[in-house]
């Protein structure tokens, strides 16, 4: 699984960066809560999703301005 390029999310609106954020974030919270109970995951699932939050932040930055 590689990290998403940017480009990927260049049509979508700030509403639907926002929303796709949100799910990020609830993702990272299921990892946490499944790496605290000893579930078996994959730690690069963490980098990964923290990597395409900051390329939606990113974006939204640059939409805004």
């Amino acid at each position: 699984m590689g990290f998403n390029k940017i480009s990927n999310f260049q049509n979508l609106n700030i509403e639907e960066i926002d929303e796709n954020i949100l799910k990020l974030k609830k993702e990272i919270l299921d990892l946490q809560i499944k790496k605290s109970t000893k579930q078996s995951i994959k730690n690069h699932y963490f980098k990964h999703k923290k990597h395409e939050i900051a390329q939606l932040l990113t974006l939204k930055t640059q939409k805004n301005n």
